[in-house]
């Protein structure tokens, strides 16, 4: 466990922390860092150089600036021995940190006090490796947010920035991207440190832009704080989270928070829902805003859907009779809307319209395949795996891989995550039971929580509602996970389709503490191929 393990945050990192930060940082003198934070710093420790930061006492360098912060259950300050031994050059902590350092042996190093030091980091990592200089090239950054589709949308972003010809970077909740190197990731955002690392090492590597998941959680944990966006995109808000934000409008003001002067420069909201209306009116950054599904007027419309394969072809209408053709290959109405606010968000960088067209139609950028989100494992039967995790994912991942195909079945494989939002699994029980013929539930991951009484959770408004609507879909509860999708393929004819949702890309299930390997991508190719269904190929980051 980390020093600094943010409450309900994910298990800490232990990658090389040279793969989160530029090769070359020029010093910063402690005075200025001192200065930033309204501390004096007498000499001679004014000139210790500081070359980096870090949260993580496993993850110092010679000459970084260790952030010994309060933690859920241990204090950074604790660590600071080991920090100061990997060649931490100076600590900054709070008053109770300065008391634990006081009891240690004493501590070799400068030692500056903050009444809050988390709120510091960010903008000192921000200093120190001068990630988005007023001076110099600049980055261009793209930041997307919402409940469903910030993932696919990212994707989308960097396949469009390449079709124009640019070296875009990517950091997300599969994988971060700095040029030609795919580093797994295991946060949604990494933390601040490392953020501004990432950005600064695109900048050294010659990227031109970088798009970014930016979740509630980032926000909340302030670890995308000293950031500025050039534009911000909002997908959608659905219940998710509620363990952390207790209300829907402590979820969107957390949201809101990242259309901001201080966070972005422009914004692309997408109006579908009632919270991207209320966002787009109270944004006091210039607000661009998308319509996919016409409730609502806005700027840019989608208009003209037309089924191609199974992706979709679409028009965006824009002010003063602007016109953009569309197209993506990925199946679904949401896969729409991310690639309509992923272009949209790319026109309002500052591209030419006639630029963006002209890469839309040489490239297909909306075709590009996005590991674990809707990825199809084999098309007869069809077998897809998602990561839809809340209500309204379920529902939108139901409704696109419904064959057409008359006597063709739909069977789901999910279950709910332990230590989560426990109103959302009867809800998600009942969509399954309404929109698949046959439905199994599962564990997900369980973490601390006991798996039973989640699948029981699950199980009740599933069979609520076969019992008030008079419904003749089969409910069945098979575990452990890999069990139920064998028995999904077992009970599948070639007409069928398999749809398994809720981990997506992930490849560890997270059960009483103990991590254990399972990749439903690779569970359910190895069940069809079993079986003597043909399977399509592997995708790359499986290995």
């Amino acid at each position: 466990m980390s020093e600094f393990t943010t409450p309900g945050s994910d298990a800490a990192r232990d990658e090389s922390p040279g793969r989160f930060r530029p090769a070359a940082v020029a010093a910063v003198p402690l005075a200025a860092v001192g200065q930033a934070l309204g501390v004096a710093v007498p000499a001679p420790a004014a000139d210790v150089e500081i070359t980096g930061i870090s949260l993580n006492s496993r993850t110092v360098e010679p000459g970084d600036l260790y952030m010994a912060l309060p933690g859920a259950s241990r204090h950074g300050a604790d660590f600071a021995t080991d920090a100061i031994a990997a060649g931490a050059a100076a600590v900054v902590t709070d008053d109770a940190g300065a008391r634990l350092l006081a009891l240690s042996a004493d501590t070799s190093v400068p030692v500056l006090v903050v009444d809050k030091p988390r709120n510091v980091v960010g903008p000192l990592s921000a200093m120190i490796y001068r990630s988005q200089p007023a001076d110099g090239r600049p980055l261009q950054l793209f930041g997307v947010t919402g409940t469903n589709g910030k993932t696919t949308t990212t994707y989308f972003i960097t396949s469009l920035l390449r079709a124009l010809g640019l070296q875009p970077g990517l950091i997300g909740t599969i994988e971060i991207l700095a040029g030609g190197e795919s580093i797994p990731s295991l946060l949604t955002t990494p933390e601040s440190p490392e953020v501004h690392g990432l950005i600064a090492l695109m900048r050294e590597r010659g990227l031109a832009a970088a798009a970014m998941e930016v979740s509630s959680h980032a926000i909340s944990y302030q670890r995308v704080d000293g950031l500025l966006f050039d534009v911000a995109g909002f997908t959608n808000l659905t219940q998710d989270h509620l363990d952390l934000h207790n209300t829907m409008e402590e979820y969107f003001a957390t949201k809101a928070e990242l259309f901001t002067p201080a966070r972005a420069r422009r914004a692309v909201v997408t109006v579908d829902d009632e919270w991207g209306r209320q966002l787009a009116g109270s944004a006091v950054v210039p607000v661009t805003t998308l319509s996919t599904s016409g409730v609502a007027p806005a700027d840019w419309t989608v208009t003209a859907t037309s089924p191609r394969a199974l992706g979709t072809d679409f028009t965006l209408a824009g002010p003063e009779g602007a016109v953009l053709k569309v197209h993506t290959g990925l199946p679904g109405s949401f896969n729409v809307a991310n690639a309509a606010l992923a272009t949209i968000m790319v026109l309002a960088s500052g591209v030419a319209a006639a630029d963006l067209q002209a890469a839309l139609d040489k490239a297909d950028p909306f075709t590009v395949a996005v590991p674990g989100r809707m990825q199809l494992i084999s098309d007869r039967p069809a077998a897809v795996v998602d990561f839809a995790h809340n209500t309204d994912a379920l529902a939108r991942a139901l409704e696109a891989v419904r064959s057409p195909e008359p006597g063709s079945r739909l069977i789901v494989v999910f279950g709910a995550t332990g230590q989560r939002d426990q109103g959302k699994r009867p809800a998600m029980g009942a969509i399954a039971a309404r929109l698949a013929d046959t439905v199994i539930i599962t564990d997900d991951d369980p973490h601390d929580e006991d798996a039973a009484a989640i699948r029981a959770d699950v199980l009740a408004g599933a069979r609520d509602v076969l019992e008030s609507e008079s419904l003749g879909t089969a409910l069945l509860e098979v575990f452990p996970r890999d069990e139920a999708i064998r028995h999904a393929v077992a009970l599948a004819r070639p007409q069928d389709t398999i749809l398994v949702a809720g981990r997506g890309h992930e490849v560890w299930q997270e059960v009483k503490g103990v991590n254990l390997a399972l990749d439903d991508r690779v569970e359910l190719r190895t069940a069809l191929t079993a079986r003597g269904f043909n399977v399509l190929h592997a995708d790359r980051i499986e290995s």
